[in-house]
């Protein structure tokens, strides 16, 4: 099944697109509070397809993530008990985010930046940041360190492969993105029970 190549056509096309900046602003401002997608899906294929505006699209991923990051804080510190927790709880989240407030309790502001680095659900933590009342200041800078550190490393990974790299990618990202939901449902399933 050839789920992967597919969608990774449609981005490298939507990379191509007049719009290409917009699609990933609004993807990676959604990915830091609801969307269940990462941003990563979008931002390589786009670098690849425009090796010279790799930088841009880290930039442009890194600001709207942090924009979304904030919105997400604002929406736990406002809305947590009326309109997040029945939503968390209806989608089964409750265990991951008492999972982050665990870890908010033992490390403070650093489980932002990690996280933000990390391929562990960024939406949760802007949330729980929010609903913990954090400092918004220091959440901020751990959010602009730890996500600008992992689009600019997505984009600086495409622009050293380039062209061979694009075609290369091509040829196996159906291996890749089956591999990449393996190793994430086993991360889950790990966080969840151990």
């Amino acid at each position: 099944m050839k789920i992967f190549t597919k969608m990774y056509e449609t981005c490298l096309r939507w990379a191509k697109h007049r719009h290409a900046s917009s699609y990933l602003g609004a993807m990676s401002f959604a990915e830091s509070t609801f969307f269940p997608i990462p941003v990563d899906v979008m931002l390589a294929p786009m670098c690849l397809a425009r090796l010279e505006k790799a930088w841009r699209y880290a930039f442009i991923a890194t600001v709207t993530s942090v924009l979304g990051g904030i919105f997400g804080y604002f929406l736990g510190l406002f809305f947590f008990d009326t309109l997040i927790e029945p939503l968390l709880v209806k989608m089964n989240y409750m265990d991951t985010y008492h999972k982050s407030v665990e870890w908010f309790d033992k490390y403070g502001v650093w489980v932002v930046f990690v996280v933000g680095f990390a391929p562990i659900p960024y939406k949760i933590f802007t949330i729980s940041a929010g609903a913990l009342n954090m400092a918004l200041l220091p959440f901020i800078i751990a959010s602009i360190f730890g996500r600008a550190g992992r689009f600019y490393l997505v984009a600086g990974l495409m622009k050293l492969g380039g062209e061979k790299m694009e075609k290369k990618l091509h040829q196996i990202i159906d291996y890749l993105g089956w591999g990449l939901v393996i190793v994430a449902i086993s991360g889950y399933l790990l966080y969840k029970y151990l």
